[in-house]
């Protein structure tokens, strides 16, 4: 009998793990998403500085490689989980469609005007630091995969990704305080995708730029105050972000100790940012559903935590099957509220796997 209930259980966690993989039909359903948006340019939300009368014109113009989507940074990852997409499962479907869609956009042309878009003095911050990331993302999506095209989307987007990383690099000294909110200025999350880019492109500068910034920020942290989470528009943890970042900077056994003083009961499982998945009232709401996207981004970052030695690899990985279970009935072709943007975020939490994206330092 005792042999039949422990086959129960584990056929039943297969059966979850199973209904929480990135399958090709999940996939096809996610690129569908994309492909309806990055050349959809309206609505749209531009959130740039105008200099004067002569700036307003259409935002196609001016971006025309990222103008989809209804603001940038949702075009610019929508344009990397399309490219993970095809790398993740050759022959999909849509591979074609995908590579029409991202050859039209991402040209030697269409850069060199972003390019000239973010040189402008009046938008030198313009996406500071979110929608920076995500084009780091995709440039760095893009580099781990050898396919001819992606090797020239690649090197079309370097003068744009060199520039960020340039800027990226003069920013960080200037910024004295860290942004600890959970939307698009978050400073930890920002630092974790930058940190992963500048390991793959071997950019050194970056890496120790980045690095030196979250010991200061963050390596004293100690209480982190979860049990204000979820705030009504959130799509990223506070917490759990800045322990994302964290992950990447210290070595296991000093990151344990860190975490462990800085989200006392993580270990124990009993957290409320664990076991508490964010609810959404409205989803034609464009702030109010971003509560889906903290489920995602929670999952991510419980994902790559319980990959550590030395953490709790069950109550971490439950939790974050908890996370996806909420959100992953929610991507739907539906209102355009969420449907331009939660498909990347859903792909992000069920590609992490265990083993973690880039490696973790090792204890000097």
């Amino acid at each position: 009998m005792k042999n039949i209930l422990s086959l129960f259980i584990l056929l039943s966690t297969l059966s979850l793990n199973a209904q929480q993989m990135l399958t090709q039909e999940r996939a096809s359903h996610f690129a569908k998403l994309a492909l309806k948006c990055i050349q959809q340019e309206y609505p749209n939300k531009p959130g740039e500085v105008l200099g004067s009368v002569l700036d307003v014109k259409p935002v196609r113009e001016y971006r025309p490689a990222f103008y989809g989507c209804f603001d940038w940074h949702s075009s610019v990852h929508g344009h990397w989980m399309l490219v993970s997409l095809m790398k993740t499962f050759p022959g999909l479907p849509e591979e074609t469609e995908i590579r029409t869609a991202i050859g039209r956009n991402i040209t030697p042309e269409n850069i060199a005007v972003e390019v000239k878009f973010f040189l402008d003095s009046n938008n030198k911050s313009f996406e500071r630091t979110y929608g920076w990331v995500w084009l780091l993302k995709l440039a760095g999506e893009l580099n781990t995969w050898n396919d001819p095209d992606a090797k020239y989307w690649e090197s079309c987007l370097k003068p744009l990704s060199d520039l960020i990383c340039n800027y990226y690099i003069d920013f960080l000294p200037r910024l004295l305080y860290p942004i600890r909110v959970g939307e698009h200025t978050n400073t930890a999350f920002g630092m974790a995708f930058a940190l992963d880019y500048a390991r793959i492109a071997q950019n050194k500068p970056l890496e120790e730029a980045l690095v030196s910034r979250a010991r200061d920020f963050f390596f004293n942290d100690k209480n982190c105050p979860e049990s204000w989470e979820p705030g009504g528009y959130d799509f990223l943890s506070p917490c759990l972000t800045e322990a994302d970042l964290m992950a990447r900077v210290l070595p296991a056994e000093d990151f344990v100790k860190w975490i462990n003083a800085f989200l006392p009961g993580i270990n124990s499982g009993g957290l409320k940012i664990m076991n508490e998945t964010a609810r959404v009232s409205d989803r034609s709401d464009g702030k109010l559903v971003h509560l889906d996207g903290l489920n995602f981004s929670r999952a991510w970052c419980l994902k790559r935590l319980a990959a550590i030695d030395g953490m709790n690899h069950d109550a971490l990985s439950g939790a974050a099957r908890r996370h996806i279970e909420a959100a992953l009935p929610n991507v739907a072709d539906g209102d355009y509220a969420g449907e331009h943007w939660l498909a990347t975020f859903a792909v992000v939490a069920l590609s992490e796997s265990q083993a973690n994206p880039t490696p973790l330092p090792q204890k000097q």
